[in-house]
């Protein structure tokens, strides 16, 4: 399996840097950036640059996944992190109102919002302040428990 990984990288190299050698040079891309653009080499880059992230995610999920069904207590702290990120979840959209700011003057400015996409920003805010402080608080909390109990 290594060896095919090993071919199979060297051939997506070497076919990546014969797309990179084709790119359209620095000068036809200044005078014309559209046809520079939809060069069939830049086309086949992105595709090759898609493939390859497909690939990079579809293995490290499976990887993670595999890791994390293998063993009871792993996955039982994964289902507790995810139910505490839940919970934040759901305090976080209770604490958003939605109305903190007006539409109408919104409005005005040329940005059309509702109230809805208002809670959902506030609910993204609040859930960042509150893991902002359960972060800083689980960095400072064991320094001051050492510190005081000398």
């Amino acid at each position: 399996m290594q060896k095919i990984i090993k071919i199979a990288l060297v051939v997506i190299s070497l076919v990546g840097a014969i797309l990179w050698f084709q790119l359209p040079s620095r000068e036809f891309s200044d005078a014309n950036p559209a046809e520079a653009v939809n060069s069939g080499a830049m086309n086949f880059m992105f595709i090759l640059t898609y493939l390859l992230l497909a690939i990079a995610v579809i293995a490290s999920l499976f990887f993670a996944f595999k890791n994390l069904f293998s063993d009871s207590a792993n996955l039982k702290k994964a289902l507790f992190a995810v139910g505490g990120l839940a919970v934040i979840v759901l305090i976080s959209w209770a604490m958003a109102s939605g109305t903190d700011v007006s539409i109408e003057e919104m409005s005005n400015k040329g940005v059309e919002t509702s109230e809805k996409t208002i809670r959902r920003i506030g609910t993204g805010l609040n859930m960042f302040l509150i893991l902002t402080v359960i972060a800083v608080g689980s960095m400072i909390l064991p320094g001051a428990k050492k510190m005081f109990s000398k």
